[in-house]
């Protein structure tokens, strides 16, 4: 497979499940209508936010890939942090399961932290294009838990 091919399957995976996962819980979330902690931003910026996020997750893991450095252990956790991102916002906004939902993002942190280092380990790029996403996500996980300390 070309490098090209690979970057942009690597880059529409993450992106167009946020996507799907975006269109399937927009009739539940009622983010704005929520009693929100300091630094909450308005609610337009999450969309913005995550795609951009998706597409560094993507770059990384398509750099990766086009050098044969995925093996199973990376795949393994780029896989499952994917997985756990995208089950996140059906807890928190669907379920409405906010105190689930705050561990649920604590293990999302865990899983990031992991994937950073994995990437890392073997191509540095890949892991320093992962940091954005960690600190949106250590940043979510202080609003997921402020928004249910707030509301409940």
């Amino acid at each position: 497979m070309s490098k090209v091919k690979t970057y942009i399957i690597s880059i529409l995976i993450p992106v167009a499940l946020g996507g799907l996962v975006g269109f399937l819980i927009s009739g539940s979330m009622n983010y704005d209508q929520l009693n929100q902690p300091p630094l909450s931003p308005p609610g337009i910026l999450f969309p913005i936010v995550w795609t951009i996020l998706y597409i560094l997750m993507g770059v990384s893991y398509g750099m990766l890939k086009t050098r044969s450095l995925a093996d199973n252990e990376v795949n393994l956790i780029y896989y499952v942090q994917l997985g756990v991102n995208l089950l996140w916002p059906i807890a928190f906004f669907v379920l409405q399961w906010r105190l689930f939902a705050f561990f649920w993002i604590i293990l999302l942190d865990v899983l990031v932290i992991a994937m950073i280092i994995k990437f890392y380990r073997r191509y540095k790029t890949a892991g320093y294009l992962q940091i954005p996403y960690l600190a949106w996500v250590l940043f979510a996980s202080y609003l997921n838990l402020g928004v249910y300390i707030l509301n409940r």
